[in-house]
């Protein structure tokens, strides 16, 4: 549970939230609650360890992206672009879980020793997926750009220098469909 702590403390000291869309930077806050999310799937996965809770759950994920395109509708964002962040999302979560689950079977000493209520967990998930809306509505203009690219890298090197290995890799696949 250790990781748990490190990198929600991590990932709280590199979000730049509020800046403009238009500083240096700009892709840094919506990077950084990417890079949050993929840090909150730690407790997603202790919640899971142990249990009949798959990794994979189709018809929970259907439910978030219905929720997305609904909501991206609301902020005049594309569903569509909307909903392809998402499932970007959702696949560098389960990279996450994943990766922890092989870790604890390998090493059980560092298996959790809590397991954290996943229904207490899905505010936050819903906290970062409506920030994670609203950047990407506003940076629209920079991520149909020609240097959102260069912006996207920039932001993601300012945001995954403190996550261990595992976390960079997710934030990495969390990322891709950022840039149109």
């Amino acid at each position: 549970m250790r990781s748990l702590v490190v990198g929600g403390a991590v990932v709280a000291a590199v979000l730049g939230l509020g800046a403009p869309a238009q500083a240096e930077g700009a892709l840094d806050p919506l990077v950084g609650s990417a890079a949050e999310r993929v840090v909150l799937s730690d407790q997603v996965a202790a919640a899971k360890w142990g249990t009949d809770s798959p990794i994979e759950d189709p018809e929970r994920e259907q439910e978030v992206l219905d929720g997305v395109a609904a909501r991206a509708v609301e902020l005049g964002l594309d569903p569509e672009e909307a909903t392809r962040v998402f499932r970007d999302q959702i696949e560098a979560s389960k990279l996450v879980q994943r990766g922890l689950h092989a870790r604890w079977t390998a090493h059980p000493d560092e298996q959790p020793t809590e397991r954290p209520d996943l229904g207490e967990i899905r505010p936050e998930l819903d906290r970062l997926g409506e920030a994670i809306l609203v950047q990407l509505r506003d940076t629209d203009e920079l991520r149909d750009g020609p240097s959102c690219t260069g912006h996207l890298v920039s932001a993601y090197a300012h945001t995954a220098r403190d996550l261990d290995a595992l976390h960079q890799a997710a934030l990495g696949r969390a990322t891709p469909s950022i840039c149109a």
